[in-house]
Parts: structure tokens; sequence; C-alpha cells
């Protein structure tokens, strides 16, 4: 369940503070923000390239997560087993795909390393293709969903349901585990949870697409995709990003708490993903598959707009 651990996240400055007009010195808790180099190597053996493929800016943590769950959730790879060997700055993980060598030497502390099989194809043309139309700010919502149909894996029947009270109880827990927003009030948050309410894992992140990428890189890494009994928490809005990554990463539902876009509500219908938004403690709008969460509850009230 952990998250960033907040000695590695946080930088403490001088502020000034006024209350009114009288300024006052004080001491403020920062989010840090640093740019992290993903690279590749890749090819058959004895012809093995390296590129780097990603300039991310994300909190210092969970590279090796993040690093994973982005090459998975853009279609880099298909399963963990993919990978031979990755190392990050941070050296959280080491060895991250069973039966593989550690690339030797340290790497560079704002860059991480993986090593694929010799076995996984890689088209560097259509990868690069692939970042520019995926991205939430793609050529068109239609050229951004035909894309992610290439390399989505087969739509699965979703059977994932929830009752409404327990949904209600979700944003409370996931802001009770979130260290270091509680410090800095800068980060945002994603989290797994089950039918029960209860937390699988939860990761925070300057950047809302690199929360999630370190919630799935780190589920891909213990061999737990597709992640069909888990709910997605955001502690955010849904984006089209953000979908993409849900529908990659097999999840059934995903709920923020705040408003989905267009796209996200087009992205849910086309891989029957259930989209909740606004969920408050008394509220939530079901943008698809609303039956999924009032299935054992008294009929919804009328549709309404976010308070």
């Amino acid at each position: 369940m952990s998250g960033i651990d907040p000695d590695r996240a946080c930088k403490e400055i001088d502020v000034e503070r006024f209350d009114g007009a009288t300024p006052a010195a004080m001491r403020d808790s920062l989010a840090i923000e640093e740019p992290l180099e993903i690279r590749i190597v890749y090819g058959d053996e004895g012809a093995r390239k390296a590129k780097s493929i990603s300039v991310t800016m994300r909190t210092p943590g969970n590279d090796a997560e993040l690093a994973a769950g982005f090459l998975f959730t853009e279609g880099v790879i298909r399963d963990g087993c993919d990978i031979a060997a990755l190392r990050a700055g941070d050296q959280e993980h080491g060895i991250v795909a069973d039966g593989a060598a550690s690339l030797s030497g340290r790497e560079e502390p704002n860059v991480v390393t993986v090593e694929l099989a010799p076995e996984v194809e890689v088209s560097i043309a259509n990868l690069e293709r692939n970042f520019y139309t995926t991205s939430s700010c793609g050529v068109c919502g239609k050229a951004s969903l035909m894309a992610l149909r290439t390399v989505c894996p087969p739509r699965r029947e979703n059977r994932f349901a929830i009752d409404p009270q327990t949904l209600y109880q979700l944003p409370e827990r996931l802001r009770s585990t979130q260290g270091v927003f509680q410090r800095t009030g800068g980060l945002h948050a994603a989290a797994l949870f089950d039918a029960e309410g209860k937390m699988d894992s939860m990761r925070e992140d300057v950047g809302r697409h690199n929360a999630v990428d370190k919630l799935i890189g780190a589920a891909l890494l213990e061999d737990r995709i597709p992640l069909s009994d888990r709910l997605l928490l955001l502690s955010g809005r849904a984006s089209f990003e953000l979908m993409q990554k849900a529908a990659m990463g097999g999840i059934p539902m995903v709920a923020a708490v705040g408003a989905p876009s267009s796209l996200a509500v087009a992205v849910a219908k086309e891989f029957d993903v259930t989209l909740i938004g606004f969920l408050r403690e008394k509220h939530f709008n079901v943008y698809h598959g609303a039956e999924r969460v009032c299935r054992d509850s008294s009929p919804s009230s009328p549709r309404g707009r976010k308070s």
C-alpha cells in the first residue's frame, strides 16, 4: 500500500506568509518535481540497441514502477516477463522480473533503464506515433480511440460491482494515506480498492498519469495484471489518458473525485469500464455502468450536476 517516502518527495523552503497585510517568515513544504528519463534496451542478442523514449516530470520515488507501468500502459510491453532487467537510480527494486539478471553498474538518479527480453519486438516509429496520438491532447478523439484499440487487451466481461455506501467512504480512506499531500498539498494520488472498500495499494505523484503508472507498474511487477477485481480511485479528474491506462490494466471501474472529460466517457463506453465522477461524501455521477453500482440499492435519485 505504501506510497512515496516523504523525506525524498518533499523540500523545505523559507517563505513569507501574509495574514491580511502582515507578513511573517515561516517554513513551507513543497512537493519535489524532477525529470525522469526512461530508456529501453532492446533487440536481438548481439545486436542490442538503447534508446531514450520518454522524459516525464515526476516526484522521485517508485521510479522502477513508473517506468514499468508507462511501458505497459503505452503498449510497449504486454507482460512483466517482457522485462529482462530494470535499473532505477533509486535502486528500489533491482530485479523486477522473475529469472532476470540485474544490469551491472549504477544508474543515474533521474534515469530508469529497462532491458527488454530479446524476443520483444519494438517498432520505434509506431512507438513515437502512438505516444503522440494517444496523449490527452492528441490529434482528435477518433484518432486517440483508434490508437488505443490497437494496443489495448481484448475486452473482458465486467463483473465488478460495488455498493454506493462503500463508494462514499473511499475518498476519505485515500486522503488518510496521503502523507506527502498532507505536508505539501501538491500531489495527486491514485489507489486500488476491492469491492468491499479495502485499499490494495496507493501511489502519489505530482503528475496524475505518473501516479497511475506507478500503481499499475507495481501490479505488473507482482504479476497481478489484469486487475479485474479492483476499482481505481483518482484524487482529481478522469481524463482520456487515465482511462487508457485503466483499460490497459484490465481495471473494470474508475471513480474520480473530479470530473471526467468527454473522451474519458468515450473510452469507458468503448471498453465497458464503469466510470464515476464527482465522488463526494453524499453524491456522485455515473457516466457508464450504473447497473454495477445501484444493483442492490434503492432506485437512484434524478440525475444531477455537481454541487
